[in-house]
């Protein structure tokens, strides 16, 4: 913006009223983009939907042509099940915009939306009666008479059941004034939702906590009396994780507050044209339980479209302290010492060193082949002879999980620092007789070329043997592969990460993810944004039952 600083005046008031006017003018700037993606995610989300209807009635039409057109139908669901999603958050966001700017001027567009048809008349209602006002709220007389109520209606759900919760709000007429008064409409939990808190948390962790997609979700819906659409679910999902945002920025917060940190990745399947491309699910950990850290355990899960070492190094970029992970290339860079905002130390897992190793002397494998007739796979000795040595250590280290770091450290440095100059001076020597081609020499060379890494929990008793933290917390997501095969798209890998985030947390700390995600559900929109932390699942407590003070009828 191009200011005349002579044409400026002197009066301070006249300045400050000019910095007002461009303050306001960019806050609409803003909020006008905002809108701007909002209607562009919607309208990929609609031409995704008629898509998806020609699909339908082209194979209504000339029936079943092959098995791939079925599978192009699911595919395309699930793509417009990540649209919708997306389309909400981009609209829920350009309304928060809106707001922040407060004009008016800022360009609408109107989202289709799938039409709600009226609850069904089978379902209970539950009416939680408000109590009315006692004085006018226009003059303050007590002479009220009952003119009417205002009912709204939120579907709720309760294990197996489904109920219409009714928030009646009377109305009052005044005899002295003549105006009227009435309660203030109830909260919702996300802007327009008709779905109570509840139900939202069922949606969202059989989602991600259960891995059923929406589509599957949506015929259960269906058979038990209440039908949803998929796109229905989708934008209940989408409102979800905007109002999650808040819960999921503290809990990134406090993982890399943590000294010590555990990280891995993963594949995940991402649709792309025509075909599937293999994307990453990246964790990181803090769990301070096994040297019987105070700190709290939780999780953060990012997605990225491959698996370059950019990522890790974003992730990482404010953080420094002990990084517990596998070998990967794509760290090297965050283990430089003169690194900003301070040097990250690693720390390598024995398990992975170990594996390679198991992998050549599974005895277990070659019994099961000798039972099954086949011919049994070369055990190797020496591979053999490695793992003996480093399960010793193993050993050690169980008995002495949860303890202080000092108490860990001493029980290393008496027992453990023997065991392991012993295995170094035993590779190395064995190392020398071997090709570099040899099986067990490339084992060997994973771990000797790493040492120092390998060695640190000898000096630091907060340092864990393995990085089995990190390995536990994708095996979630893993298994969850089998059953939705794909993510629709980037957004909706990134919506997944985010989800993974809290329920993996909540599991951390022993809390049931869905009663949690619906509690904090219908607290956060009132809850202050600085005690947040009372929000999280290290403090949380369970709720008590519905009040008795709320009228059922």
């Amino acid at each position: 913006m191009d200011i005349d600083l002579l044409a400026l005046p002197d009066d301070i008031a006249a300045l400050k009223e000019i910095v007002r006017g461009a303050m306001s003018r960019a806050d609409a700037a803003e909020a006008d983009s905002a809108a701007a993606r909002a209607a562009q995610s919607d309208t990929a989300a609609y031409i995704e939907h008629l898509k998806l209807q020609i699909e339908k009635l082209k194979r209504a039409l000339y029936g079943p042509r092959a098995e791939r057109t079925a599978r192009l139908l699911d595919q395309m669901e699930l793509k417009l099940e990540e649209l919708e999603a997306a389309a909400t958050e981009d609209e829920l966001r350009a309304e928060q915009e809106a707001a922040k700017a407060k004009t008016t001027t800022v360009a609408g567009f109107t989202r289709k939306r799938p039409s709600r048809q009226p609850f069904p008349e089978h379902l209970p209602r539950e009416r939680v009666v408000l109590p009315g006002p006692t004085q006018c709220f226009c003059c303050g007389g007590s002479r009220l008479a009952k003119l009417g109520e205002s009912v709204t209606e939120t579907l709720e759900s309760t294990p197996r059941t489904f109920k219409v919760i009714q928030h009646v709000r009377e109305k009052f007429t005044c005899r002295d004034c003549e105006k009227i008064s009435q309660e203030p409409a109830p909260f919702h939990t996300i802007p327009r939702a008709f779905a109570g808190p509840s139900l939202l948390a069922m949606i969202a962790y059989d989602k991600f906590g259960l891995h059923q997609p929406l589509n599957r979700q949506s015929e259960r819906f269906g058979l038990e009396g209440v039908p949803l659409s998929v796109s229905t679910l989708a934008d209940l999902i989408g409102a979800t994780c905007v109002a999650l945002k808040p819960v999921y920025a503290f809990i990134k917060t406090m993982v890399f507050t943590g000294g010590r940190i555990h990280g891995d990745d993963t594949t995940v399947p991402v649709l792309a044209q025509g075909q599937t491309d293999i994307a990453r699910v990246w964790v990181y950990v803090r769990d301070d339980r096994p040297f019987g850290g105070s700190g709290p355990p939780c999780a953060v899960f990012y997605y990225s479209r491959d698996r370059a070492g950019i990522h890790p190094q974003t992730h990482l970029a404010e953080y420094s302290g002990i990084f517990q992970a596998d070998a990967y290339g794509g760290y090297n860079k965050l283990y430089v010492p003169t690194r900003s905002p301070g040097p990250i130390i690693e720390a390598a897992c024995w398990a992975h060193g170990r594996r390679k190793f198991f992998e050549l002397a599974d005895i277990a494998r070659n019994a099961k082949r000798r039972a099954q007739g086949k011919t049994p796979a070369f055990v190797a000795p020496m591979a053999l002879a490695a793992v003996q040595r480093i399960d010793d250590l193993f050993e050690i280290e169980r008995g002495i999980n949860g303890q202080s770091p000092a108490e860990r450290l001493a029980v290393r440095q008496q027992r453990s620092v023997p065991l392991v100059t012993e295995l170094e001076s035993w590779m190395r020597a064995e190392r020398a007789k071997l090709s570099r081609h040899n099986d067990v020499a490339k084992a060997m060379d994973y771990m000797l070329n790493r040492w120092p890494a390998f060695t640190r929990f000898l000096t630091d008793g907060r340092i864990c043997l393995t990085n089995n933290a990190a390995e536990r917390a994708l095996r979630t997501l893993a298994l969850g592969r089998k059953s939705w095969l794909f993510a629709g798209s980037d957004r909706g890998g990134e919506r997944a990460a985010m989800m993974y985030t809290l329920i993996t947390t909540a599991k951390l700390n022993d809390v049931d993810p869905q009663a949690w995600l619906a509690d904090i559900l219908a607290r956060i929109a009132n809850h202050p944004v600085h005690r947040i932390e009372e929000l999280m699942p290290w403090n949380w407590i369970a709720p008590q039952s519905q009040s008795s003070a709320a009228q059922v009828a």
